[in-house]
């Protein structure tokens, strides 16, 4: 049985994948700058698109490949790959944002300053002593807001970050939070099933089995195994004959 952890690791592990499969460089702008700023640059992208595959369709015809035309040419922007990153970074951020709401604890605040007359000590030592648990108030207070371990609400808000997060939720570990309730582990394990299927789906490596509905000659029925980057193939389940994409069944 696949778990949520299963899961969220997918999305970690493909998320590089799915740049390199969308035509775009491995770091791109919009990404980790939040979901306002990925969007912005995501509709630059559709119509940066839409202009490059009108001018193809233009001059489809005479675009011979001659010396004159070798050279860089504009890598084509495949959109069902950005569509599936938006779609699993938007989901996935929400679902940590909305946990760490719940779960996560408020960072240490800062000691306030304190006002010092000549009246307030009886000694240069009892001063010291005052102003050394004050800065280690202070650097106990920064650090806590810097940990890593803590979702933040800006800076890097990626899918697979917030993947990892969310995972190191579900495997209760340390950090400033409290142990996740059933119903919060439920609503992480829905929210990374979608997205690896998202994922697995738009990057062709998951195994998947379908039933056609015409039958064999025979009666049976028609399972096909396909995905994982391979081309689909079904056998009959009454006599085992074997179905080929071209839907010809092979003896």
């Amino acid at each position: 049985m696949t778990t949520t952890a299963t899961h969220l690791r997918t999305v970690a592990l493909h998320w590089s994948d799915l740049h390199e499969a969308a035509g775009q460089p491995t770091t791109i702008g919009a990404f980790g700058l939040g979901l306002r700023g990925y969007l912005a640059r995501l509709d630059q992208a559709d119509a940066e698109q839409l202009e490059y595959e009108r001018h193809q369709a233009a001059h489809l015809r005479s675009l011979e490949r001659d010396p004159i035309q070798l050279g860089d040419r504009p890598v084509p922007v495949r959109l069902h790959i950005l569509d599936t990153m938006r779609a699993v970074e938007a989901a996935l951020v929400q679902c940590a944002d909305d946990i760490a709401a719940a779960a996560q604890r408020a960072p240490i605040p800062m000691p306030g300053a304190r006002k010092v007359d000549g009246s307030t000590y009886r000694s240069l030592r009892e001063a010291r002593i005052a102003h050394e648990d004050r800065q280690r108030k202070v650097e106990l207070a920064l650090a806590d807001q810097r940990d890593p371990r803590r979702w933040k609400y800006t800076g890097e808000r990626t899918a697979s970050y917030a993947a990892l997060w969310l995972l190191a939720r579900v495997e209760r570990a340390p950090g400033p939070c409290r142990r996740i309730t059933e119903q919060e582990e439920a609503r992480i394990g829905k929210v990374a099933a979608g997205a690896a299927e998202r994922i697995e789906r738009a990057l062709d490596i998951a195994s998947q089995k379908r039933t056609l509905e015409q039958l064999h000659d025979c009666g049976g029925r028609i399972d096909v195994h396909g995905g994982e980057g391979r081309t689909p193939v079904g056998h009959c389940t009454g006599c085992g004959a074997i179905w080929t994409e071209g839907g010809v069944i092979a003896a």
